[in-house]
């Protein structure tokens, strides 16, 4: 899946973007703790697949919001962490969660991949 908005509403693009399974989660994640390597960021997100990792990631690169940094190391050293335009989403993600925790969406296993 690509980022490519296509509506005249301003917001659509942004969040068809977050919209992605395991999206926000990961933003959250990189956000709370920072650039991480791959194993790290994947036992950070319980119950995400590497494929599922990988595919997420390679799609907020792509988006501008992610940056990959590969240092050819054996075995190799890849970091992922937020760009400039993904760090801009940090009060959007706030007040997100906010409202999550106010709705009662957090930390209840069946609304665990509601916003993710």
């Amino acid at each position: 899946m690509s980022y490519n908005p296509s509506s005249s509403c301003p917001m659509d693009g942004l969040l068809r973007l977050l919209s992605g399974p395991w999206t926000t989660h990961l933003l959250w994640v990189l956000r709370q703790n920072g650039p991480m390597r791959f194993g790290a960021l994947k036992r950070s997100v319980s119950g995400i697949s590497s494929r599922v990792l990988t595919q997420r990631l390679r799609m907020l690169e792509e988006a501008g919001v992610v940056f990959r940094e590969h240092r050819p190391t054996i075995p190799p050293e890849v970091t992922y962490g937020l760009t400039e335009r993904g760090a801009e989403l940090g009060g959007v993600l706030d007040g997100l969660e906010v409202v999550a925790r106010r709705w009662g969406l957090v930390d209840r296993p069946s609304n665990r991949n509601l916003a993710t």
